[in-house]
């Protein structure tokens, strides 16, 4: 079959043809034409008429004589945003205003102030401690929050619903005043009454607050909620109100029941949140305000250095020419820029928009292409050297360096994405799919070119282990990152893109900020009330019900607590969800004897694995929403792309042998547990997709083997190892006979699949 040749997607900037490497790779990956349908690529104006989505008069704007709609490309501006917008629909944050005018002005100055402070904060720390800076840092972005995000609330007014998104309506402007106000009341200088009087005469308050901080106090608490509500939605609110109602009321429980406890009074719950170490001042602010707001940052400066795109050009040079090329260049991708996004969803759109077009010309199904997308872009949140926001509160609350929880992360990201090239290379063949040859130059050409993008990355990790703190590290690599990008003249970071940079990566975090803030509600509830032991006793008698033996005991929490983070992670962020699975779940598995990295890197991991776990799955929206495909089969699909990850971390907590899968334990273990577990993720790819690669078809008893000999695997015993291999060993000799069976009889091999209620034939062309 003759490969077909297809061309990246050309975006602002960038230069198709051999001439690219001169004049570098395009514009960031997130200008890439998002003011429409990125499935659009490949359809006719004819078929986009059929679907509703083909602009009408009305809708366009007035061109140039001769200009027609399908040549006409929008500005950068305003293809950030609409990429950005496009993004937000489906992760947790909901998308903001576009701040114009004397708004945006302020907007900038103050988003750039609080980037400015936190810079200054890393190097000339504040004398008066890490609380007192946490105050400066929340009163900056919680009134921009309610600037920046509108409310939601439609009102009778026709359009008051477009006005609100337009700009701040007064109503924003008084909750952003306020919002300033109540966050700086604990350095107020002045005295009022028994209150004020400075942030030394606060702390010294604590535990008796004068009735002026617990009004402050509410006013902040009633804030935060509003703020949680206008950027993720009305779950993470409605959580917080139900521990607050269980501090309040818990007293009122019969004390027979684990839960039940003395009670808190109203004053007593304002101040654990106002004035305590564990609200919201407490270590998942502490993480939002010293490292994620760093990293945003140095995610916006690599966008804007261009590096998004040299990443998605790299990883389309690098398999070019081989069968799976599109597949190939569609993980590498989102691989590659999780360095530059730090969400999930983002990067399944980012990585859509310009790898969806290949795949379709290759031939994938849209609903294969969607979770292979999905999958992908959940993978950047879990690999290093930027993992999720999440795991900068392990390292806090561990109390061990970043380095050791990417060093921890390492092993899991190889098999997880060993899991997803090989499901690529599986479907590849199932599907059919043609091959295909990337018009791009030589990666080699590439690397020598713009290969001094990855040198902040490689920064990060030298420097941490040098023994420096993880902040000094991104803010080194941000600056050489910043003066790399003069290497490439039409990425140069001036003082108004270096300006644009900073005020970018502060946004981004501010609704990560807002929910940081607000969980301190939870855990602060969590630590009066001692419902953390409470809930790990009650998880534990569930499974101690069912047998007595404890290794099963321990199997069935950690299945109980996986499932529980699951459904938890549907509802809220993942930051917060961590943040409540860990003082809910994570005392159960560690009282079992669980060591705290594995025990912190499954709930992260669960945690994480809401952006694509059905009903809600996130990114598996997000990618149906980029391929056009069905909702359901989409979701189903990164299901089995992504099925390493939901195994793998009950693997490193159930067995001692799997604390090598983090890298902990002597070489022996660390090699035994990787390769076993390669093994296990492999079966299970075979078995979930139906094919041997350079064999051929697996029948549906092969998979049942198969299927049977992957979980086996993962329980890293020597006798389960054992038996896992034998079973291995017999799914590939069944498959071997399958093959030689249907030659004998000269006719193709068919596939007994079940997947999706498809039924393919195989002639030998298309084997392995």
């Amino acid at each position: 079959m003759d490969a077909e040749v297809v061309s990246l997607p050309p975006d602002e900037g960038s230069v198709g043809g051999p001439e690219w490497a001169d004049d570098g790779p395009g514009e960031t990956l997130h200008h890439s034409r998002a003011d429409h349908h990125p499935a659009d690529e490949l359809r006719t104006p004819a078929e986009q008429r059929t679907r509703g989505e083909a602009r009408t008069p009305d809708d366009s704007e007035t061109h140039a004589p001769g200009e027609t709609e399908s040549h006409r490309e929008p500005t950068p501006e305003q293809a950030h945003q609409d990429a950005r917008e496009l993004a937000a629909r489906f992760e947790e944050e909901k998308p903001g205003r576009v701040l114009a005018g004397p708004v945006g002005v302020l907007f900038t100055g103050i988003t750039v102030a609080v980037g400015l402070l936190t810079l200054w904060q890393v190097f000339f720390p504040l004398a008066q401690g890490s609380k007192y800076y946490l105050i400066f840092f929340l009163a900056g972005v919680l009134p921009v929050v309610f600037l920046a995000y509108p409310s939601g609330v439609r009102l009778r007014r026709a359009g008051a619903d477009a006005d609100d998104r337009r700009g701040p309506t007064p109503v924003d402007w008084l909750l952003a005043l306020a919002a300033l106000v109540v966050c700086l009341y604990p350095v107020l200088p002045v005295t009022i009454g028994a209150g004020g009087g400075g942030y030394d005469a606060f702390l010294d308050r604590q535990g008796l607050l004068d009735p002026l901080d617990v009004a402050f106090g509410t006013g902040l608490l009633l804030l935060l909620l509003e703020a949680c509500r206008r950027t993720t939605g009305w779950i993470l609110p409605a959580v917080c109100v139900l521990f607050l109602g269980y501090g309040y009321y818990g007293g009122l429980l019969p004390q027979a029941w684990p839960v039940a406890h003395a009670g808190l009074d109203f004053g007593q719950l304002v101040d654990a949140f106002y004035n305590s170490d564990s609200g919201f001042y407490g270590t998942p602010l502490d993480v939002a305000a010293s490292y994620i707001v760093l990293f945003t940052i140095y995610g916006a400066v690599l966008d804007l250095s261009g590096a998004g795109r040299f990443f998605v050009e790299l990883s389309a040079a690098a398999f070019r020419r081989s069968r799976t090329a599109a597949g190939r260049t569609a993980v590498a991708s989102g691989f590659l820029l999780g360095t530059v996004s730090g969400s999930g969803a983002a990067t399944t759109v980012s990585i859509g928009a310009v790898t969806w077009p290949i795949l379709r010309r290759a031939g994938y199904p849209a609903e294969r292409a969607g979770g292979m997308l999905a999958a992908a872009g959940v993978g950047a949140i879990l690999s290093p050297p930027t993992l999720g926001a999440a795991a900068f509160i392990i390292a806090e609350y561990l109390g061990v360096s970043y380095l050791q929880v990417l060093g921890w992360a390492t092993v899991p990201t190889i098999l997880y994405y060993l899991g997803i090239l090989l499901s690529v290379e599986i479907d590849a063949r199932r599907s059919g799919v043609r091959p295909v040859v990337i018009d791009t130059g030589s990666a080699w050409r590439l690397l020598a070119r713009f290969g001094y993008h990855f040198l902040s990355l490689f920064v990060i990790i030298v420097v941490l282990a040098l023994g420096a703190s993880a902040m000094r590290a991104v803010v080194i690599a941000t600056a050489i990152a910043a003066v790399l990008s003069f290497l490439d003249r039409r990425h140069r970071l001036t003082p108004a893109r270096l300006v644009a940079a900073l005020r970018d990566g502060v946004r981004g975090v501010l609704a990560v900020s807002a929910v940081c803030a607000a969980a301190g509600i939870i855990t602060a509830t969590t630590t009066k009330t001692g419902l953390g032991p409470q809930a790990a006793a009650l998880l534990i008698d569930g499974a101690q019900a069912v047998s007595s033996e404890p290794a099963v005991v321990l199997a069935l929490t950690a299945v109980l607590a996986a499932v529980a983070l699951s459904l938890l992670g549907l509802a809220v962020p993942v930051t917060a969800s961590f943040v409540i699975g860990w003082v809910i779940i994570g005392p159960a598995l560690l009282n079992l004897g669980v060591e705290a990295p594995a025990a912190a890197m499954f709930v992260f991991y669960f945690a994480v694995l809401s952006e694509v776990s059905p009903p809600t799955a996130l990114a598996a929206v997000a990618a149906a929403a980029v391929t056009g495909g069905r909702l359901v089969p989409t979701m189903w699909q990164t299901l089995r792309y992504a099925l390493p990850a939901y195994l793998i971390p009950l693997a490193f907590v159930i067995t001692p042998t799997g604390l090598g899968l983090l890298g902990i334990g002597g070489p022996g273990r660390i090699v035994t547990a990787a390769l076993v577990s390669a093994l296990g993720v492999a079966v299970l790819a075979v078995a979930a997709g139906g094919w041997l690669p350079g064999v051929g078809p697996a029948g549906v008893p092969e998979r049942i083997v198969g299927a049977i000999a992957g979980l086996v695997l993962l329980w890293l015993e020597p006798l389960p190892m054992a038996i896992g291999a034998a079973l291995a060993a017999l799914t590939v000799a069944g498959v071997y006979v399958r093959r030689g069976a249907a030659g004998h009889a000269g006719r193709p091999a068919v596939e007994e699949s079940v997947d999706l209620g498809e039924e393919r034939e195989w002639d030998g062309s298309t084997r392995g």
